[in-house]
């Protein structure tokens, strides 16, 4: 008598089904014309993924989470039912396989396609379009060129990034003279600067001076104190009347 191939035995001789792989379905429409009831592309999506699941033992666990009039050049965590889906997976590791009729369903566009997939990977998720189950398998010189393409993109972005920041400090420095760091009297107590000013000109005719201690006293009798609570030090005092 032949047996099932699928069949699996105890110890004891009995058959036992093999137990089946959880998995997802994900379905996207990208024009609103084709949604609807009356419309069969989320139909046909969805047979041609069921189908699958029974031939190759999954078992699909929820409803399918389906993009309506999602172009397939949006990224995939843009989207409402792909991210929901990823948030699913995210609160149940057993559940560790999308399924897709086609890589195109997935994402039209190709950067999209790989990056998505990617992504996926990095997850321990597994991307299967039904109708070519390897296809994600097998590393093309397309998906190589356009990997190595991003990724000088992206590096060009940072360095591009990073030298407009500088430029942006350097501006700034120049303006102000100053530039980041911690923040000076006067950014924090401009009040109390403008008085010190004041004080430093005991007589400005005869260009006669007050000592930084006697101007810290005068600014402690005008109500002017430290974060600390305490008077002034001569060194911030000193610190005001030199920036």
């Amino acid at each position: 008598m032949l047996v099932s191939a699928s069949l699996q035995f105890s110890a004891f001789g009995v058959a036992i089904m093999p137990t089946k792989k959880p998995a997802l379905a994900y379905l996207r429409t990208s024009s609103s014309s084709n949604v609807g009831e009356d419309k069969d592309s989320d139909k046909r999506q969805l047979a041609a993924v069921e189908a699958f699941a029974r031939r190759s033992g999954y078992v699909i666990v929820l409803p399918p989470y389906y993009d309506a009039a999602v172009s397939g050049a949006d990224q995939i965590a843009g989207r409402p039912g792909f991210s929901a889906l990823l948030a699913y997976m995210r609160g149940h590791p057993e559940a560790r396989t999308v399924l897709v009729e086609t890589a195109g369903r997935f994402a039209r566009d190709l950067a999209v396609q790989i990056t998505g997939h990617d992504l996926l990977k990095s997850m321990g998720i597994e991307l299967i379009p039904v109708d070519s189950p390897a296809y994600f398998c097998e590393e093309t010189p397309t998906a190589t060129l356009v990997r190595n393409v991003l990724g000088a993109v992206s590096q060009f972005q940072k360095d591009a990034l990073v030298q407009q920041l500088r430029v942006a400090r350097e501006r700034k420095r120049a303006a102000s003279g100053k530039c980041g760091g911690r923040k000076s009297h006067a950014e924090l107590h401009p009040q109390t600067v403008a008085l010190a000013k004041e004080l430093r000109w005991a007589n400005r005719r005869m260009r006669e001076k007050r000592s930084l201690r006697v101007i810290a006293a005068e600014l402690a009798k005008a109500g002017q104190f430290s974060s600390s609570g305490k008077p002034y030090s001569s060194s911030a005092v000193l610190s005001m009347l030199t920036r």
